[in-house]
């Protein structure tokens, strides 16, 4: 699916993307959605995923908060920078170890849902105009909208497709 570029696309590839990511989850049998993965990942099961993606929610609603109100956000995450956002993925996935699958699929539907009303309080030029808002520096509210839901789910599906074969 192409990167969103307007509102309504965002709006239609995040919710598409979400549902197809939520579908695939819902259809794999109980062992492989509860099971670890193989070796080698970071996220080592469905529930990692999911809690990534959980996590990314509540920051980009944390950033988008601060930055609304005229301050600048920590980005990603007090502490971190954008080249060492995989030592922070070890943290959030650490943070949600002992979330069970359940409580991390209702509290990501939770999330997904504060982020559609971020999209759907903006109007198009508010989320894809570059520059637009100080705190997002030199690219738009939508893009970081677009990496926060339809890009994310994309990445997490593949991932999940890839390791439950």
């Amino acid at each position: 699916m192409p990167r969103p570029r307007s509102k309504e696309e965002l709006i239609q590839f995040s919710r598409a993307n979400f549902e197809k990511l939520l579908d695939f989850i819902k259809k794999l049998p109980k062992e492989k959605r509860e099971n670890d993965f193989p070796p080698g990942t970071l996220n080592r099961n469905v529930r990692d995923v999911l809690a990534h993606l959980h996590h990314w929610h509540l920051m980009m609603q944390k950033w988008y908060e601060v930055g609304m109100s005229g301050q600048k956000p920590d980005m990603p995450e007090k502490g971190y920078t954008w080249k060492t956002v995989p030592e922070l993925n070890r943290v959030i996935n650490e943070k949600y170890k002992a979330v069970s699958l359940a409580k991390i699929e209702k509290q990501l539907s939770q999330s997904f849902e504060s982020i559609q009303k971020i999209i759907q309080g903006h109007t198009n030029e508010e989320l894809f105009e570059k520059k637009r808002y100080k705190w997002t520096g030199t690219t738009s509210l939508g893009s970081y909208l677009v990496s926060a839901s339809s890009s994310h789910y994309d990445w997490a599906l593949k991932l999940i497709r890839k390791l439950t074969k």
